[in-house]
């Protein structure tokens, strides 16, 4: 499979997430409304923000199948990379507004009990969720997508907030109305916290961030090559869910031009086979 029809695989995810969202947000905010629970409120604002979300990565997934042109002569996969930005700034804008209007609520006095079914509500969006979540983590390993990953991360965020939601609103029934505004405050602490992970994760990538440890790994599978005497330098960078490795190495000085390329062939597929990099450039320098 090529990394564009994995990308194609990974719009599937996006799309069960997107209907997912749109169904529980609907959900959550009708019984919200006549249930009086700003846990589950603040829930079903956090899976409109989703619904936004994996738009953007659906759109990112799309633009990144878009093959090489005469000005993205490296293809266009950093727009998954892009989407996973985008919403990352709206998912901490609404988290902040949860954040600002469940403390209001609980500085002038929550009073209000919520109906029990707005516990049910969020107990099962809680389950939906983490059946989304274990489907989309699956898919995303499988098509080593990042964006598809941050979106399998907010699915679980999702139902763990849905959980919160869920306790605070059965601790509402005992007397403790305070514990529905406060689940809901915990709520905007959790988006802005996925946001600030994917921005972390979608920044790092955009400015060439890399694993150290992937670069550690690079460098032992070459060094594996009993041609190569030294190994000069490796640098690898990501693009969209593709990893782009340049490396020089030192092999003998003798050795012909077609021995030297059978020399970087064996490496390329050591790589791609061990560690799924397609994309690799190897400089031949004569050792001494």
């Amino acid at each position: 499979m090529n990394e564009y029809d994995q990308l194609k695989k990974g719009e599937k995810g996006a799309i069960l997430s997107i209907c997912a969202y749109l169904i529980l947000s609907v959900l959550k905010l009708m019984v919200a409304s006549f249930g009086n629970s700003e846990a589950l409120r603040a829930d079903g604002l956090n899976n409109i923000t989703d619904v936004i979300a994996s738009v953007a990565v659906l759109v990112g997934l799309r633009i990144s199948r878009k093959p090489p042109d005469r000005d993205h002569h490296y293809g266009h996969f950093r727009a998954e990379t892009v989407a996973s930005l985008i919403a990352a700034f709206i998912m901490i804008t609404v988290g902040i507004q949860v954040i600002i209007a469940t403390m209001q609520q609980l500085l002038s006095g929550y009073e209000r009990h919520p109906d029990m079914l707005t516990a049910w509500t969020a107990l099962g969006s809680a389950i939906v969720m983490l059946i989304v979540y274990r489907y989309n983590l699956r898919l995303s390993k499988k098509i080593n997508s990042h964006s598809l990953y941050a979106a399998a991360q907010d699915n679980r965020s999702d139902a763990l907030v849905s959980i919160g939601a869920f306790v605070g609103i059965i601790g509402a029934q005992f007397g403790a109305t305070w514990l529905d505004p406060v689940a809901g405050f915990i709520v905007g602490l959790i988006i802005c916290k996925t946001a600030y992970d994917i921005f972390r994760d979608a920044s790092h990538a955009l400015t060439d961030g890399i694993d150290e440890q992937l670069l550690d790994d690079i460098h032992t599978t070459i060094a594996q090559d009993p041609e190569v005497k030294r190994i000069k330098d490796v640098k690898a960078r990501l693009l969209g869910s593709q990893i782009l490795v340049d490396a020089t190495i030192h092999v003998e000085g003798d050795l012909s031009v077609h021995e030297s390329h059978e020399i970087t062939d064996r490496i390329e597929a050591m790589l791609e086979r061990e560690h799924q990099i397609k994309h690799t450039q190897i400089h031949i320098e004569p050792y001494e």
